[in-house]
């Protein structure tokens, strides 16, 4: 349970990253942040949390108390904004392109995808966002080390870095219902 993830809001109620339960609490407890009641959007500190916090849900046991496991924190000093590039990882990859293959469309289990390299590795190409792409195993293997002109393949849009606000995926941030009213509306592709 402590490495699950809660939402942090800068001190303008701004979502700027995700972090896990354990350090949420840890904030909360050195009083750096302030939990947010999902329903009533109350931000409480530590002794208010354990108080007035939501009743139902997961909680962690203390020795003479029970505090609600914070799904939302709020910081009490920090108003920035991290200025962060999306880290260049196979799983980001795969989270831009949509857990998807970029040649054929399906959406296989993510232990059959692959990177596949636009460029090919053994004619230049780089590991980068722009050259680097996500492809099921099939594909992949049909490709080899090809150009997409010779195997007639083609990309539905050219690879890009992703632009998401302080490196955070959208997709992850709206798996959680809660964490929605604190996003803002979602763009529609």
């Amino acid at each position: 349970m402590l490495q699950q993830k809660t939402l942090v809001l800068n001190r303008s109620w701004v979502p700027i990253t995700l972090t896990t339960v354990r350090r949420a609490v840890i904030l909360l407890a050195a009083g750096a942040a302030r939990a947010v009641h999902p329903a009533t959007y109350e931000a409480a500190d530590w002794e208010g949390w354990i108080e007035r916090g939501p009743q139902q849900g997961k909680s962690l046991r203390g020795v003479d108390f029970d505090l609600p496991v914070p799904e939302v924190i709020v910081l009490c000093r920090y108003n920035g904004f991290p200025n962060r590039k999306v880290a260049f990882t196979r799983r980001n990859v795969y989270r831009r392109d949509g857990f998807r293959c970029v040649y054929c469309g399906a959406k296989p289990p993510q232990a059959k995808l692959t990177i596949d390299h636009v460029v090919p590795r053994a004619r230049g190409g780089a590991n980068t966002w722009e050259n680097c792409v996500t492809a099921c195993v099939s594909c992949n293997s049909s490709k080899a080390d090809l150009p997409l002109k010779v195997i007639g393949y083609e990309l539905d849009q050219t690879p890009s870095a992703p632009r998401w606000p302080g490196g955070l995926d959208p997709a992850a941030l709206r798996s959680r219902p809660v964490w929605d009213r604190f996003l803002g509306p979602t763009k529609k592709s």
